[in-house]
């Protein structure tokens, strides 16, 4: 098992300052020392499926500094989907913990497991450690490991999220946290892509564009983007991803994953 800390999880977050930066450190304070073991009993081993775990969190959590949800929690009032059936349900079981668990009927689910009942003490999922083994539990039970084996993000975020929200943000931290982890980079190859490529090196550029069918199709829509972002960011305009257009795509997501 590789080494991983709170060291590992401060370089994968982005910078805060007061209020902000004041939570983040409480949470990774408490969660810290922790964290390699709790992956440990959960099988979260590799660079691969760490790497996943810590962007993917990281991003949930909004750069570990909540473990509630900012929301009210009243959109989910009456949600008999979420077994929110009761008034105030809504309120009372809104996300928490580094995953979001939300619900009645999840928070219910997972409380034997972690061994809490969390039905009837909501409040304690937001604590830092007992969030991080719910998100344990929940990465196992959705048998995430298997799509960090195959490095492929967008299983990941899908198990995660149910679709693809924030993908360019949740690339950046995956590539932040494969670097602290060592190896270097994202670990994913960039070829010369043109018009007419597919394959997974063509969606991880749609994704990096944003506002595009994930498909791994460069067609015409993929090309005028490309063509788009080097006017703005001042590259040669020629619809073609070299090494320069690669690291402006990967430095604006890694701007936007700070912000």
């Amino acid at each position: 098992m590789i080494t991983v800390n709170g060291d590992t999880m401060r370089a994968v977050a982005p910078r805060f300052s007061g209020d902000n930066a004041e939570r983040q450190a409480a949470i990774i304070g408490a969660v810290g020392p922790v964290l390699q073991r709790m992956l440990e009993d959960y099988g979260i081993t590799t660079r691969l499926r760490v790497a996943h775990f810590l962007a993917q969190t990281c991003h949930e959590s909004a750069g570990f500094r909540t473990t509630e949800e900012f929301a009210s929690g009243d959109a989910y009032e009456g949600r008999a989907d979420l077994g929110n059936t009761r008034p105030g349900d809504g309120r009372r079981f809104k996300g928490r913990g580094l995953l979001q668990l939300t619900g009645r009927a999840n928070y219910r689910e997972y409380g034997p497991a972690v061994g809490v009942d969390l039905e009837a003490h909501p409040e304690r999922a937001a604590e830092p450690v007992l969030s991080l083994r719910i998100a344990c539990e929940y990465w196992k039970r959705r048998g995430i490991n298997a799509a960090c084996d195959r490095d492929d993000l967008i299983r990941v975020t899908r198990l995660i999220n149910g679709g693809t929200n924030g993908l360019p943000v949740r690339r950046a931290l995956t590539a932040k946290a494969k670097a602290a982890l060592g190896g270097g980079g994202s670990g994913e190859a960039r070829p010369v892509l043109r018009r007419g490529a597919e394959g997974e090196a063509v969606k991880r550029l749609q994704s990096l564009l944003g506002g595009l069918a994930v498909d791994g199709d460069f067609g015409p829509a993929t090309h005028n983007a490309v063509v788009r972002f080097q006017k703005v960011h001042g590259l040669e305009v020629d619809g073609i991803v070299g090494p320069r257009t690669w690291a402006a795509l990967e430095g604006a997501a890694g701007k936007a994953a700070a912000e």
